[in-house]
């Protein structure tokens, strides 16, 4: 075996940082998810850069912010330039590289970005999955989509086919052939990305009726929250805002928690001790799960993402490590992270050179305790709707269109439902984050500010032309 450890790392989609069992939650189960924090450390305040799925792979894949790599909103078919992923770094020191289930997301869909392997979930286009559902299913021309309830739509229902057909199901499976498959002389890193949580909310039966049956949360409302006019009815199932009630709000919340727990189930697969990847590679390897952003799911009226509050914005991040590294099990880390710190922490535990084109910094120092100085601070984005500045601790957001502000003390109320931007108690320390919010984006290229002031109203486009 070689010195340098096997990474396996678990992305799912559209997960919220609070749906864990390990944070609290009061119904949903994820005990396998949670198992790997125990084992290892948890991130409390993981963020992604920009809470939507193209750019916060992309800052995943190359450790960089979306202003460098140029995506900032949700834009399809633009091609991407890189010099350096994780992948192509990692395969360079002899890694086997594997990428399989929901794709990276990115533009032409089948460029390898540095993975040796990939075996691909798209349900929209051609890819490994829809190529198996066809064989299992010929006549079947809808498939995946043939309940009714689609990409983005708040609908729920049970999974249609079987549950070894589910995206979940065949996703753990090619992982499963990725690993008993692979070249043994040489380590591997392995991504196994879900679609799971994104909708549509179809979780194989049981798992919708457990939810069902347990009953689920009711979203947080905020005192600046509005609702949409008649309560969204009339609006189309995917629109980002509505005031569900009754039977549709427990279905969605229950949909979605059913995907998580299914997901949980299914990673357990290759997790488990008896024939799982610690026997098969000796516990040499390095195993996390993140995600690319998170859900609103009726908080403050509001579904998807895109926006900087916590359901949307905040993302697990759990990790264990071989013995060897001295993580402490069952660590909790406070301080602010990021997507772009992955790729260097795993090049850290590889013992590999990290490019000068990372943004990120190599969290092994806080997953060991260590002393370290820290940044005060993330930044988050998205075009055209915000910026947005949070230490974890507080979180200052200014949208851009209008100029209008946000503050939140999160350690007083983690569920954001009072606004201090009207408090006048506030001012100095919403002064000193905008200050903050001024010097980060001063040399943006849409003229953000002048130096003094955030200038609102200024063209801000998806792509970025820094």
């Amino acid at each position: 075996m070689s010195e340098k450890p096997n990474i396996l790392l678990f992305v799912t989609e559209q997960h919220r940082g609070d749906c864990l069992g390990i944070e609290g939650h009061p119904v949903l189960l994820t005990p396998n998810i949670d198992a790997i924090a125990g084992a290892g450390v948890r991130f409390a305040h993981a963020y992604t850069p920009c809470p939507t799925c193209i750019a916060a792979r992309r800052s995943l894949l190359s450790g960089q912010h979306p202003a460098t790599h140029g995506m900032v909103g949700y834009r399809e078919g633009v091609e991407w330039n890189v010099d350096h992923t994780v992948a192509t770094v990692l395969a360079e020191a002899g890694y086997e590289t594997c990428w399989v289930g929901r794709t990276m997301h990115q533009h032409p869909p089948d460029r390898r970005l540095g993975f040796e392997h990939m075996v691909t979930l798209e349900v929209s286009r051609p890819s490994a999955y829809r190529d198996f559902l066809q064989q299992r299913r010929p006549d079947d021309w809808e498939g995946f989509h043939g309940t009714g309830v689609m990409h983005n739509d708040w609908t729920a229902r049970p999974w249609h086919l079987d549950e070894d057909l589910h995206p979940t199901s065949w996703t753990v499976h090619e992982a499963l052939r990725f690993l008993r498959n692979r070249d043994e002389s040489r380590p591997f890193f392995l991504v196994v990305s879900f679609l799971a949580a994104h909708p549509p909310l179809v979780p194989p039966a049981f798992y919708l009726e457990r939810y069902i049956r347990t009953g689920v949360p009711e979203p947080v409302v905020g005192d600046w929250g509005t609702p949409p006019p008649n309560g969204g009815r009339g609006l189309d199932v995917s629109d980002t805002a509505a005031d569900l009630k009754g039977e549709a709000l427990l279905c969605a919340r229950a949909g979605y928690y059913g995907l998580i727990n299914h997901l949980d189930d299914q990673i357990r697969r290759i997790l488990n001790p008896i024939n799982g990847v610690d026997r098969m590679t000796k516990g040499n390897t390095v195993v996390a799960l993140t995600s690319d952003h998170g859900e609103m799911l009726g908080d403050h009226y509001l579904w998807r993402k895109s926006v900087p509050y916590e359901p949307s914005a905040r993302i697990p991040l759990v990790l264990r490590a071989p013995e060897r590294f001295g993580l402490l099990a069952g660590t909790v880390v406070d301080e602010p992270v990021s997507l772009e710190d992955i790729m260097p922490t795993f090049l850290n535990f590889a013992g590999v050179e990290i490019p000068d084109t990372v943004e990120g910094r190599s969290l092994l120092p806080l997953l060991c305790g260590e002393k370290t100085v820290w940044r005060d601070y993330l930044h988050i984005e998205h075009a055209p709707l915000h910026h947005c500045l949070t230490d974890g601790k507080e979180k200052y957001i200014w949208f851009a269109a209008d100029g209008r502000e946000q503050f939140f003390r999160l350690t007083d109320d983690p569920t954001e439902c009072h606004d201090l931007s009207v408090d006048p108690r506030e001012a100095r320390r919403i002064s000193l984050w905008r200050e903050r919010l001024i010097h980060e984006l001063q040399s943006r290229p849409e003229g953000f500010t002048d130096g003094v002031n955030l200038i609102p109203g200024r063209p801000y486009e998806a792509v970025c032309c820094s």
